[in-house]
C-alpha cells in the first residue's frame, strides 16, 4: 500500500500502476473538448464517509475536473483532461481503496454479499452458544465451572471475531490509516477491548467476562450491514437490466453479400444489419429495406406499435415485431439511444447516492464524541487512582454503553414496521431510505400510459353504431395481436358475425385485409382503408372498417383510467403537492387526461427530457416523487428524489423504482406518503430516545457506577426501548388519518366538478 500523497508519482513497481495508460485510455469515453470520463470500480466503498474521502482525494489530483462516487454501484466516475490519464488509481491506493476498471458484465456472484452472509451466520451461531454458557454462569455456577465456561466462550469468540469482525475491523483500520474515523472505529475498539478484557479476566479466574456482549454486538450490526448491501444491490439491477435489452451480437451484411455475426461493440456507422421479427435493434439505425411494426415503449412509453418502412429512423433497444428489416447503423453501440439511457440512469443514481439518511446525519459526531469520552474516562481514572485495570474497565464500559445499536436500530426497525404496513396496502419497499425521502417530497410527477391509465386501449362507445358492424370488425380483428385489435375483440363481447372470409391477411404497419368473394374489407389506418374522401368522423379515428374503399364504421379508442386515479390525484392536490404529468404520448390524449384530473402536463416528452424536467423541479426546491412504469421512465425513476412503479411495469422500471405497488388502485401513492410521514415521526422519536439514553447512561459509566456487564445489559435495554417504540403504530390514528385523506380527496373532486 502506497503512502504517498494523492497525485504524487509512484515507482513503476507500485500496484496502482498495474493498469497501463493505454488500457485506461481505451476504457475512457471522449466527452469532447479534451475532456474524458473513466469509470473505476471501488468495491470497498460502503458509507458516506468513504464517498467524501474518495471525492476529496481525487479532486486534489491535477487534471481531474470532477469525481463522483456512486455508492449503490460502488463506482467512481472521473472526468479528466489531458493526453494522459491522471494517476487516479494511485490516489485511490494512497487513501486505502483498491480500484480497477469498471466492467458491467463482470461479477456474476456477489462475493461481498456471500461474505456478509457467512459472517452473519457465524456470528449468530457463536452468539447463541456463548449466551447459553453465560446463562449458566449467571445461574450460579461454581468457580471451576465458571472458569471452564469462560474459556469455552473465549475459544468460540476468537475465530468469530477474526472472521465476522473483519468486516468492521478492516474498514476501521483503513480509516485510522488515513487519519480519519467512521462508525466502524468505535465498534471495533469496543469489541476488541471487551474481548481483550474478558480474556484477561478469564486468565486470572475473575467472576466476569463479556464475550457474549462482544459477539452479540457483531451479530446485530452484521444484520444491518447485510440488509443495506442487499438493498443497494437491487439498485444496481436496474442498470444491468437495461443493458440486457441490447443484443450481444448482430447479423451484418457485407458489401459482397456475406453474412456474419459480429459483436455489437464492433458495429460502426454505415454498416448494414439484418434484424429478424422478434429481435431488438442493437444500435440506432435507419431502415433500408422491409416493412414492420416497431414497439417503441422504450422510447415513448406507449404500447401501440408504429409502422417502420424504408427511411424510418429507429433507436437501439426498440423491438421489431412483425417483419424482417434491413437497416443501416447510424451510431456505434456506445453512442446509441440505449447507451445514453444507461448513462442517464447511472448519473441519476449517483446523484441520489449523495442523500444522507437521518441516522447517518445523526451519527456524524458520534465517533469522535465517544472516543473522547472513553479516553477522558481512562485518563481520569488513571490520574485519580493509578489503577490501570479499573481505568480500562470503566473506559470499556463507556464504549459498550454508548454502542450505536440503539442508534443503528432507530431507523431500520421503523422501516420494517412501515414496510409491513405498506405491504398490507399492496406496496413493496425496495430501498430502506426511500421512506425517509418519500416523507420529504413537495412535488409528484406521473407518467400517463400504464400509470394513471391501464395501458390497454379501450373502444369508446358511440351512439348509433351498428352492432353488426362492430361484430364484423371484431371477427376480422381476431386474426391480429395488435392492441387495437384486442380492444375490438373485447368490445365485441364474443359476438359472432356471419362473415366468413375467403382470406384474411395482416398488412404490416397498416391493418387487416379480408377478402370475401369479390369484396375487399379493410380494418386499419384511415388513410389506407379508405381510398379517397375520408369523412370527418373517420379522419381522427384510430381504426376504420371499409368495404372496397368505402368507409363502413370508425372506431375511436382511449386508455382507461387506473382504479381510484381521480380520487388519489385529488387527495394529493388537496394536501398541497405540486402535480404534473410527463408523457411520451401525443398531445391530444394527454391534454384530455390532464383536464380530467385538473393538473399540468407535458406531452411528447423523451426520456432525457423527463430527467431534465425532474432536475428543473429539484433545482426550484421541490423534492420530486416520480410515478412511472415504462422502460422509457427508468432514467426518470432513477433521477427523482424517490420513485414508485406499478407491478405491471417493465422489469427495468421496477428495478429503478424505490417502491412498487402491487394492486390496480392508484391509492397506493397517497397511502405510501401517509405511512412515510408517520414513519419519519417515529424515527425522530427513536433518535431522541437514543440521545436521552446516552445522556443518562454515559455519566454513570464515566463515574464508575457501571461495569461492562451492566453496560451490555443497558445497551440491550436501550435497543429494546427503540424496538418497542417502533412497534407502536396507533391503528386508530392511522385509520383516522386515512379517512381524513379520503374525505379531502372526495371534497376536492366535488369542488373540481
Amino acid at each position: 500500500m502506497s503512502c504517498c500523497a494523492p497525485g504524487a508519482e509512484l515507482a513503476p513497481d507500485e500496484p496502482a500502476l498495474r493498469l497501463a495508460n493505454e488500457e485506461v485510455l481505451l476504457a475512457s469515453r471522449d466527452l469532447g473538448g479534451g475532456l474524458h470520463q473513466t469509470d473505476i470500480s471501488v468495491p470497498s466503498v460502503h458509507c458516506g464517509a468513504c464517498m467524501q474521502t474518495i471525492e476529496t482525494a481525487l479532486m486534489r489530483v491535477p487534471g481531474i475536473r470532477q469525481a463522483r462516487v456512486n455508492l449503490s454501484t460502488k463506482r467512481v466516475s472521473i472526468q479528466w483532461v489531458g493526453a494522459e490519464p491522471p494517476p487516479f488509481l494511485a490516489a485511490l491506493e494512497a487513501i486505502g481503496f483498491e480500484g480497477h476498471l469498471f466492467d458491467l458484465e463482470t461479477g456474476g456472484e456477489d462475493a461481498t454479499l456471500s461474505r456478509l452472509v457467512r459472517a452473519l451466520a457465524l456470528a449468530g451461531f457463536a452468539a447463541s452458544n456463548i449466551m447459553l454458557l453465560s446463562v449458566s454462569v449467571w445461574a450460579g455456577a461454581g468457580p471451576e465451572t465458571r472458569s471452564l465456561f469462560h474459556w469455552i466462550s473465549a475459544l468460540i469468540a476468537l475465530p468469530t471475531l477474526a472472521y465476522s469482525g473483519s468486516v468492521f475491523f478492516g474498514s476501521a483500520w483503513q480509516a485510522l490509516r488515513r487519519g480519519t474515523t467512521n462508525m466502524d472505529v468505535p465498534i471495533s475498539i469496543g469489541v476488541l477491548l471487551a474481548f481483550g478484557m474478558s480474556l484477561y479476566e478469564t486468565m486470572h479466574h475473575e467472576a466476569h467476562a463479556y464475550f457474549d456482549a462482544a459477539v452479540s454486538l457483531l451479530f446485530f450490526l452484521l444484520i444491518g450491514r447485510t440488509l443495506d448491501h442487499m438493498m443497494r444491490e437491487r439498485a444496481r439491477q436496474a442498470v444491468k437490466g437495461l443493458m440486457r435489452l441490447s443484443p450481444r451480437v448482430a447479423l451484418t451484411l457485407g458489401a459482397d453479400g456475406e453474412l456474419r455475426y459480429a459483436p455489437v461493440a464492433e458495429i460502426e456507422p454505415g454498416m448494414t444489419l439484418l434484424v429478424a421479427a422478434g429481435e431488438r435493434l442493437p444500435v440506432d439505425a435507419v431502415v433500408v429495406k422491409g416493412v414492420s411494426d416497431i414497439d417503441r415503449s422504450l422510447v415513448s412509453g406507449e404500447s401501440v406499435p408504429i409502422p417502420a418502412a424504408p427511411c424510418t429512423a429507429l433507436q437501439a433497444g426498440t423491438l421489431n415485431l412483425t417483419g424482417p428489416l434491413t437497416i443501416e447503423a447510424t451510431a456505434a453501440a456506445s453512442d446509441s439511444f440505449l447507451a445514453e439511457m444507461v448513462r442517464m440512469m447511472e448519473a441519476a443514481e449517483a446523484g441520489r447516492s449523495a442523500y444522507r439518511r437521518i441516522a447517518d446525519r445523526a451519527a456524524r459526531l458520534y465517533a469522535p464524541v465517544v472516543h473522547s469520552m472513553a479516553l477522558l474516562t481512562l485518563i481520569g481514572w488513571v490520574v485519580a487512582t493509578g489503577d490501570w485495570h479499573r481505568a480500562i474497565t470503566y473506559a470499556i464500559a463507556v464504549l459498550i454503553i454508548t454502542c450505536p445499536c440503539a442508534l443503528g436500530l432507530a431507523v431500520p426497525m421503523v422501516q420494517v414496521v412501515a414496510a409491513r404496513r405498506l405491504f398490507e396496502k399492496g406496496v413493496m419497499v425496495k430501498d430502506g431510505s426511500a421512506l425517509e425521502r418519500l416523507a420529504e417530497i413537495g412535488g409528484i410527477v406521473f407518467d400517463k400510459t400504464g400509470t394513471l391509465t391501464r395501458g390497454e386501449p379501450r373502444l369508446l362507445p358511440r351512439e348509433g353504431r351498428d352492432p353488426a358492424l362492430l361484430a364484423l370488425a371484431a371477427t376480422i380483428a381476431a386474426h391480429s395481436r395488435h392492441p387495437y385489435s384486442k380492444a375490438l375483440v373485447k368490445a365485441g363481447g364474443g359476438s359472432q358475425s356471419a362473415f366468413v372470409a375467403d382470406l384474411i391477411v395482416e398488412r404490416v404497419g397498416f391493418g387487416l385485409e379480408a377478402r370475401q368473394g369479390d369484396k375487399l374489407y379493410r380494418l386499419g389506418r384511415p388513410s389506407w382503408a379508405i381510398e379517397e374522401g375520408i369523412p370527418a368522423e373517420a379522419a381522427d379515428a384510430e381504426v376504420v372498417l371499409s368495404c372496397d374503399g368505402r368507409p363502413l364504421a370508425a372506431f375511436h379508442f382511449e386508455d382507461g383510467l387506473r382504479a381510484d386515479a381521480e380520487a388519489a390525484v385529488a387527495s394529493l392536490a388537496a394536501r398541497g403537492f405540486v402535480i404534473e404529468i410527463l408523457s411520451g404520448d401525443r398531445d391530444t390524449p394527454v391534454r384530455r387526461l390532464a383536464a380530467m384530473l385538473g393538473v399540468h402536463f407535458r406531452a411528447g416528452v423523451a426520456p432525457g427530457e423527463k430527467v431534465a424536467r425532474i432536475h428543473e423541479l429539484e433545482t426550484s426546491g421541490e423534492h420530486v416523487l416520480m410515478v412511472g412504469d415504462g422502460l422509457n421512465d427508468a432514467p426518470a425513476l432513477a433521477a427523482a428524489y424517490v420513485s414508485m412503479a406499478p407491478a405491471s411495469a417493465a422489469d427495468v422500471g421496477r428495478n429503478a423504482a424505490d417502491l412498487v405497488f402491487l394492486r390496480e388502485s392508484l391509492s397506493a401513492v397517497p397511502d405510501a406518503i401517509a405511512i412515510a410521514e408517520r414513519a419519519k415521526r417515529l424515527i425522530c422519536q427513536n433518535l431522541a430516545l437514543a440521545v436521552v439514553y446516552n445522556l443518562i447512561a454515559v455519566p454513570l459509566a464515566i463515574v464508575g457506577l457501571v461495569t461492562p456487564l451492566i453496560a451490555a445489559v443497558s445497551m440491550s435495554l436501550s435497543s429494546i426501548v427503540v424496538i418497542a417504540n417502533s412497534m407502536r403504530w396507533r391503528g386508530r390514528r392511522k385509520a383516522r388519518g386515512e379517512t381524513t385523506m379520503r374525505t379531502a380527496g372526495r371534497l376536492a373532486l366535488e369542488g373540481g366538478r
